[in-house]
């Protein structure tokens, strides 16, 4: 299996209902500007820790600033052993414009 792309509402669906990890790849500065809940900050001083730390078994989802270098990132998550691994469409960007303009309303899983 390979990574996927996915959006916003459903990252939150994963988050709410299958309690995703969610790293944050973007620079340190960027990430401590804002990020999103509970996401943790992976760069490559800390990778080797991250992946030998946290459960494989969980949905990952990997955040950059527009959701492209994510892409790669969350292919090489899987291919290190991460069941489902995924890449927020549009990063953290379109994470902090979404929230924005609804204000964090809740968004209904299917």
């Amino acid at each position: 299996m390979t990574y996927e792309t996915i959006n916003i509402e459903q990252a939150k669906c994963l988050i709410a209902n299958h309690n995703a990890t969610v790293i944050d790849i973007r620079d340190r500065t960027s990430f401590d500007a804002g990020h999103i809940e509970n996401a943790c900050h992976v760069s490559n001083e800390n990778v080797d820790v991250f992946i030998a730390r946290t459960d494989h078994q969980k949905p990952l989802i990997v955040c950059c600033y527009h959701g492209n270098m994510s892409k790669s990132a969350a292919d090489y998550f899987n291919r290190r052993g991460f069941g489902q691994t995924c890449s927020l469409d549009g990063g953290y960007r379109a994470w902090s414009i979404a929230n924005a303009a609804n204000d964090n309303r809740k968004i209904p899983c299917t």
